[in-house]
């Protein structure tokens, strides 16, 4: 027994109480609907737009809420609604300030909460205008530079990406101005054929504009630009020995430097330039004779040295140093790299849950940045479902070989992933480009049979009728084994104490009864049992049973006996009792209720729960009594029906016979009971005698006439009154004492009663039934009375049941004589009363 149903209900809360975390979609890149992973969102978004919907589930079917939070100290750019997972864009965005933001996002089921950090990066939109980095400038030129020759170089900056971060230079009124501009480089010459005079213009003043390679805004191609001026002082010629002009020099190689690219020029002031020495140094640079123009002569990959420290002599009288340093360019992004070149996607196929720590070897991945310092460090980061993997080193200069170790082992299962994907991202950490770079990294998962059979609840509740027929069906039990293959078949089985009147379908899980089972309510109601689900390499999982056999309302009420005697004192009730064999309420619940009384209906009350047989309220004594029926009759008899709850209803009859007394202060009273029939029953005892008398007479007289004989005359005494011709045992009558005389109690014979077992809940066939004695009497009787026996006459309401009887009576011979005479004299008295009437 596994405790009622109260414990079985309280075993089915626990198990609903059973929770799986809810889980996001990963819908992968390009995804606007999942968790947000690798999510971008360009900076001229508009406040207010919709930019995404979080999208989870629960594996029980809740509904799922979701969330987002950012690290304190951060700004807020989003809001979520928490029902639909609508994530809105609330503060503007600025790829230039902040090019990426950490959000936690959370889906809750109400009962668990899952939380994940996802990184959002802010793609670039063409916004930023370039930015002069020397400008405005004023500058003096020597009224003889040659045209072609440099006399400035512009530098402007947008710190947008792409071509909206290129930038080329234009002159504003170019074809009326003597100058011209390196669109590319930003370097200012005099226009070919052009000369500066001071005597005609001692300034000159040139209007730059900055402008970039365009890209997108707000949904629509857009172009910045900047301008700047630039004075161009016009300094006169003199005779002079020439001095150098703004020293110290310090130029620039850069990477992207080809040979003859102009890295720097020397200035003198007064006087012609004279010829100064030619400049070599390992055949790296040289100088313009005429423009002090130095340039490179070789490919800036084959410079041994960073800083290189130039001696320029003008004439023979002036010597300068000019530092140029290599500077490296920000102009390579990180590589990924397999075995064959540059590659973007790996895949690997290896077994579920393999050991923490293990290295994916079949993982070949190399990473490189090209440039050189802070431009090649960058940071590596893995970016996929949950934390099963991490990537080692997390910070690389230049070049590393990538290594992918397994961290959450258990994770890595093939019935919830057939396949993982990650995102392999390089990111640069110092350069203000932030370059980076993805690679896909697949891995296929192949199953294992690392999972029992799961029952689909720990405990199955079963109910069944207990009239149920052999081989019916009881419930169906199942059991799930994700594993594939022959790994995911199931075969069911039972076992335990309780299992011996049921089978079960090794294939379907449906448990039903043996072909010969006949259940049984009253001889037992409750079984339990285990059962077994086994895949094929023998791992299985238990749940257990529990089989209710469900009452029907089979059995009628059924009473001691169907004949009972109370006595019942005046003030006090009498109990009557009746017992169900159903094994269940309300099948075996009884009410009770007086169907009929005589002679007299309205006197009695019934407790319909208990049985309690009382007086009404307002009877207090015996005159009430004999004031309501008109006789002095004291002896009631009542059919009393027993019926339980049960649908349909079962019911059962009984008669009860009440003699009703009263006490007072020395003994109990009993009344005396019609003496009109017993002044006939008198008479007609006396007429007996006296007949009997005079036949004995007429016969002795016959015989002796016929013998001639004269015989003395005999004196004829009567017999006492009290002595009695016959003494008749009346089976209803309870034994007297010696004082004690015989009454008439009631008007109707009846000399046996048989009752017909309708319901069959008690005794087949008919019973013959004789009333128990009677209890002692209440009262002396009166002086002569003979014991007459009442017909009982038993209404039939629903149905008439035999009581289950203790023992049969045994009917003697006497007692056959007994009830024919006591049947002979009432019936002859009830003759006799009715010319009285």
């Amino acid at each position: 027994d596994y405790g009622g149903p109260e414990s079985a209900l309280k075993m089915c809360h626990w198990i609903t109480q059973a929770d799986f975390a809810p889980y996001f979609y990963d819908n992968g890149p390009y995804s606007y609907n999942g968790n947000l992973a690798l999510f971008s969102l360009s900076e001229d978004t508009a406040v207010g737009t919709q930019i995404y919907r979080l999208n989870g589930t629960d594996p029980e079917g809740q509904e799922v809420r979701y969330g987002l939070s950012f690290d304190p100290g951060s700004k807020e750019y989003f809001s979520v609604d928490s029902k639909s997972g609508n994530i809105t864009l609330v503060e503007k965005l600025d790829r230039e300030k902040q090019d990426s933001i950490d959000v936690l996002v959370s889906i809750t089921d109400g009962q668990s909460k899952v939380v994940e950090r996802v990184t959002i990066f802010v793609m670039d939109a063409n916004d930023e205008k370039p930015e002069f980095q020397n400008m405005p400038a004023i500058i003096d030129v020597l009224e003889t530079t040659e045209s072609g020759i440099s006399i400035y170089k512009v530098e402007a900056v947008d710190r947008d990406t792409g071509s909206g971060g290129s930038v080329t230079y234009y002159l504003q009124s170019a074809q009326s101005t003597l100058f011209a501009i390196d669109r590319h480089s930003g370097v200012l010459r005099v226009k070919s054929g052009e000369m500066l005079d001071y005597e005609k213009a001692k300034t000159h003043f040139v209007i730059v504009i900055a402008k970039d390679g365009g890209g997108s805004f707000n949904g629509k191609e857009q172009f910045m630009s900047s301008s700047a001026t630039l004075t161009i002082n016009v300094i006169d010629a003199q005779d002079t020995l020439p001095s150098f002009i703004g020293t110290p020099y310090f130029g620039y190689v850069y990477e992207i430097s080809v040979p003859g690219s102009e890295i720097f020029t020397v200035e003198a002031r007064d006087g012609d330039v004279g010829n100064p020495n030619p400049v070599r140094d390992d055949g790296v640079f040289s100088i313009n004779k005429t423009s002090g123009c130095i340039t490179l002569l070789t490919l800036p990959i084959y410079l041994k040295r960073e800083i290189f420290n130039i001696k320029v002599r003008v004439s023979c009288c002036s010597v300068t140093t000019v530092v140029i340093r290599v500077v490296d360019l920000n102009n390579n992004p990180p590589t990924f790299y397999g075995e064959n070149g540059p590659q973007s996607t790996f895949e690997l196929t290896m077994y579920e849950h393999p050991p923490e720590g293990e290295i994916l070897r079949g993982l070949k991945i190399t990473v490189n940045d090209s440039d050189q310092g802070a431009n090649a460090k960058f940071n590596l980061r893995l970016i996929g479902p949950g934390r099963m993997l991490r990537v080692v080193p997390q910070t690389v200069l230049n070049e590393a070989q990538v290594t992918i170790l397994v961290e959450d082992s258990a994770a890595m299962d093939y019935e919830k992933y057939h396949f993982l994907t990650y995102k392999l991202l390089a990111v640069e950490i110092d350069t203000p480009e932030k370059f980076s770079a993805t690679a896909d990294i697949v891995i296929h998962l192949l199953d294992t049979n690392d999972n029992a059979p799961k029952f689909s609840s720990d405990y199955y509740i079963a109910r069944i009728p207990e009239n149920s027929p052999g081989g019916s069906n009881v419930v169906t039990v199942t059991a799930f084994d994700p594993d594939s293959g022959p790994w995911g078949e199931v075969k069911y089985s039972i076992y335990g104490s309780g299992a011996e009147l049921f089978l079960i379908k090794p294939d379907s899980g449906i448990i039903y009864t043996q072909p010969w089972a006949s259940l049984d309510a009253e001889v037992r109601s409750k079984y339990n049992f285990y059962v077994k689900a086994e895949d094929t390499e023998g791992k299985y999982n238990l749940a257990e049973v529990f089989v209710t056999v469900l009452d029907l309302n089979d059995h009628s009420p059924a009473f001691y006996d169907n004949f009972l005697e109370k006595t019942m004192v005046i003030g006090a009730p009498v109990k009557i009792e009746a017992v169900d064999d159903d094994a269940e309420v309300p099948n075996n619940v009884i009410e009770y209720a007086i169907m009929k009384a005589e002679p007299e209906n309205n006197i009695f009350d019934i407790n319909a729960d208990t049985g309690e047989i009382m007086l009404k309220s307002y009877i207090k004594s015996m005159a009430i009594i004999q004031n309501i029926t008109k006789k002095r009759d004291c002896t009631w008899s009542l059919v009393v029906q027993a019926r339980d709850r049960g649908h349909p209803s079962l019911t059962t009859t009984a008669v009860v016979k009440i003699d009703i007394t009263e006490r007072n202060s020395r003994s109990p009273v009993r009344c005396i009971n019609k003496p009109l029939q017993i002044l006939g029953m008198l008479a007609g005892i006396i007429s007996l005698m006296i007949i009997v008398t005079v036949l004995i007479s007429t016969a002795t007289f016959m015989r002796n006439k016929k013998s001639n004989r004269i015989l003395p005359n005999r004196r004829v005494k009567r017999r006492p009154k009290t002595q009695h011709t016959w003494l008749f045992k009346n089976p209803l009558k309870r034994p007297e004492r010696n004082e004690q005389k015989f009454k008439v109690k009631e008007e109707e014979r009846e000399p046996e009663v048989i009752v017909e077992n309708v319901n069959h809940n008690n005794n087949a066939g008919r019973i013959l039934r004789q009333w128990p004695p009677p209890p002692p009497p209440c009262a002396p009787p009166p002086a002569f009375c003979l014991p007459v026996e009442r017909q009982w006459v038993i209404p039939t309401v629903s149905a008439t049941v035999a009581p289950k009887p203790l023992k049969k009576a045994v009917v003697t011979r006497q007692d056959s004589v007994s009830k024919a005479l006591v049947s002979e004299l009432k019936m002859r008295l009830e003759q006799k009363r009715k010319p009285d009437h």
